[in-house]
């Protein structure tokens, strides 16, 4: 109880350490979020009406969603060193599945009338995608950036682990130092800052459905 108490004194005399992290945490997953569902995005459209292909993408969401984050990270040093890029790109392969899945999902169930009405007008099958398909897949697609957003976010917490920065800075240094109001800190900004991109994305998501 002592040290919940003295928890927001902690902050107050530590703020700009606690923002800087904050920046770096919110800068990354942002990015990769972006990066990796505009990837997943681009993957899900290529197989919009190309049943095999369609099956190759959920299989490769599949196979990504099994990668453990911090073997990512680790193969991933290496390569890119430490630092923010190889937090980027493992965090944006993380990114990838439930955004993809949520899009061919939706691009799956798209009302079959409704494209028979497009195609009756004239309607190209591009055309049909963007402007019949696409927008009754968007809930779904939002849900994928939902649980991606989440995944994301608590997923940069490890990018501390290789240089990434981030709030996974102040958990570790808690954990090293035995400091516990920083690693409360840490722990309680990042569950924040996930239940903060579940409600926003889930409000976004209910306010676009058909």
């Amino acid at each position: 109880m002592s040290t919940l108490a003295a928890l927001p004194g902690w902050v107050l005399d530590h703020h700009a350490a606690v923002l800087l992290a904050l920046g770096e945490h919110v800068q990354l997953s942002l990015a990769a979020l972006l990066a990796g569902g505009g990837a997943a995005v681009l993957l899900g459209l290529l197989g919009a009406g190309r049943p095999r292909l369609a099956e190759a993408t959920i299989t490769l969401a599949g196979v990504l969603r099994t990668l453990p984050s911090l073997a990512v990270l680790a193969a991933l040093l290496p390569l890119l060193g430490v630092g923010f890029a190889p937090s980027f790109v493992a965090l944006s392969i993380l990114a990838v599945p439930p955004v993809l899945v949520g899009l061919v999902t939706g691009l799956r169930l798209a009302d079959p009338a409704a494209l028979d009405a497009a195609a009756g007008m004239g309607m190209t099958r591009t055309q049909r995608l963007f402007r019949v398909s696409l927008p009754l897949a968007a809930p779904l697609l939002l849900e994928g950036f939902r649980t991606a957003s989440v995944q994301v976010v608590s997923g940069a917490a490890l990018a501390s682990f290789i240089g990434g920065g981030g709030l996974g800075d102040l958990v570790t240094a808690g954990v090293a130092l035995l400091d516990l109001p920083r690693l409360l800190t840490g722990a309680i900004a990042i569950a924040l800052l996930a239940l903060l991109a579940d409600l926003g994305l889930g409000l976004l998501a209910r306010r676009v459905a058909p």
